[in-house]
């Protein structure tokens, strides 16, 4: 009996003794400030990977370089909905110029290649593939695939955000390029003034009408200058029928590109180009855009000539650029776009921004302001609820958004645009052949493509 009392004594005291210990290695741990997480514990490395808890709200980075009181109408339009929306996120708006009348900022790229890049900009959509090839940007794509993205935009735009199958940004507005043609000189030369010419044929006819002299031979009135305005090559060729791109492959020699060209300077051979120039000088020493001085019979413009089309003293109208055949209507479409750039600190916050102000709820906040009324952007649901596309003359370019076209992605994007204009000009100018210019010029894209292609392999192969 007496072994069996002292057996069951045992086993108590022991715990007894445990439990003290115990509790003073507990208070001696808790003493140096130390705290005990049950479910970390059980849950072991598990915890070592959840986010991690910021005691304020997180502020993110976002530069822009739009100027004339951008910042203070997207902050109070967009910007502070957004906060309002998302207490935890703060946006810390920065300006920075755009580098030699470029759509990029060197600042930028000198930031984003020094560790310090903001966690959002705009960047014209033109050189996203650009950027996305130098690995300037971050891929999206898996954000972008969460949410649907693709899916709200117009096609054309949504492809222009693209590079090598990824998603390197999210469209944000775009415009829209029309014929403004004025009603005034096509009556006082014997036109119909409610049929504009449809057929590229048809405004050579109406223009010719047009061109007026003073008695030193200087032109006081013009019909049409293919260079003036977004007479750019770019825009001659869509309208000839012509590609820049076709299978992956840059195609500035594209036959109907040559066509458009010579048809460029044919203008510049009948009517002088030394005396269109200085016509051309004496609009812009005005200050203002040509057509708005009423002698000027056509144009190639954009949606926002619109915003200055008021109190005018003569009757103008808006149709489609006329085309080689005119059984079919062209446009072609530019615009910004929001993204990361390669090694943003604040990746969901940045996200959830992006998404927001070029999304469906941003974008109707913006081009719904009181200053927006001629503004058009990638979502097609967003400017019909604004009802731009039954607003006249509006309508006009956004009927077009849906089949327009863009300047090809690619990494010398950029550089393809700098060799268009200079082809251009050398032919207006007399001073080149077109078929022998274009030819040269698909030489350097080429050139320039298999060179920056051939850094970037390097780069990867040696970082």
């Amino acid at each position: 009996m007496k072994v069996f009392l002292t057996r069951r004594k045992m086993p108590v005291l022991f715990i007894l003794v445990l439990l003290v210990t115990v509790i003073m290695v507990w208070n001696a741990y808790v003493s140096k400030g130390a705290t005990f997480n049950v479910n970390s514990e059980l849950m072991g490395k598990s915890a070592a990977s959840s986010p991690i808890k910021h005691n304020g709200p997180v502020t993110i980075s976002f530069w822009y370089s739009w100027v004339g009181g951008f910042q203070d109408e997207f902050y109070d339009t967009v910007v502070k909905p957004f906060e309002e929306a998302n207490p935890d996120i703060k946006v810390e708006m920065t300006f920075i110029e755009n580098s030699d009348n470029s759509q990029g900022s060197d600042k930028l790229l000198t930031a984003i290649a020094g560790g310090k890049a903001p966690d959002v900009a705009m960047i014209d959509r033109f050189i996203v593939g650009e950027w996305a090839a130098m690995g300037s940007i971050e891929d999206i794509s898996a954000y972008a695939i969460r949410e649907d993205m693709a899916s709200i935009y117009y096609k054309s735009v949504w492809a222009e955000s693209q590079y090598d199958g990824k998603t390197y940004a999210l469209p944000w507005n775009m415009d829209s390029r029309a014929m403004y043609y004025n009603k005034t000189m096509m009556e006082q030369a014997g036109f119909d003034p409610d049929n504009p010419p449809r057929t590229i044929a048809g405004l050579d006819a109406m223009a010719e009408r047009m061109f007026k002299t003073n008695g030193d031979g200087a032109y006081e009135q013009v019909g049409f200058v293919p260079w003036m305005g977004q007479g750019f090559l770019y825009t001659h060729g869509w309208n000839f029928g012509g590609e820049w791109e076709r299978s992956g492959k840059l195609t500035p020699n594209d036959p109907q590109n040559v066509n458009a060209l010579e048809w460029v300077q044919g203008y510049a051979e009948k009517y002088n180009v030394k005396k269109l120039l200085k016509f051309s000088e004496m609009m812009r020493q005005t200050g203002r855009n040509s057509f708005l001085s009423g002698k000027v019979g056509f144009v190639y413009e954009g949606n926002w000539l619109l915003n200055e089309m008021e109190d005018l003293d003569f009757e103008w109208g808006v149709a489609p650029m006329p085309t080689i055949d005119g059984s079919r209507s062209v446009t072609w479409s530019g615009g910004w776009s929001f993204v990361m750039p390669k090694g943003a600190k604040n990746k969901e916050e940045a996200w959830r921004f992006m998404k927001y102000v070029a999304g469906k709820e941003g974008s109707l906040l913006w081009a719904g302001r009181e200053g927006g009324k001629n503004d058009l952007m990638c979502i097609p649901e967003v400017n019909a609820k604004l009802g731009l596309d039954k607003k006249e003359p509006l309508k006009v370019f956004t009927e077009l958004l849906g089949n327009a076209y863009i300047r090809p992605v690619t990494p010398v994007g950029g550089y393809m645009w700098d060799e268009m204009l200079r082809v251009q000009t050398l032919a207006m100018n007399l001073q080149g052949e077109p078929r022998e210019l274009l030819n040269e010029m698909k030489k350097n894209v080429d050139a320039e493509l298999a060179k920056v292609m051939g850094d970037a392999n390097s780069k990867t192969e040696h970082p």
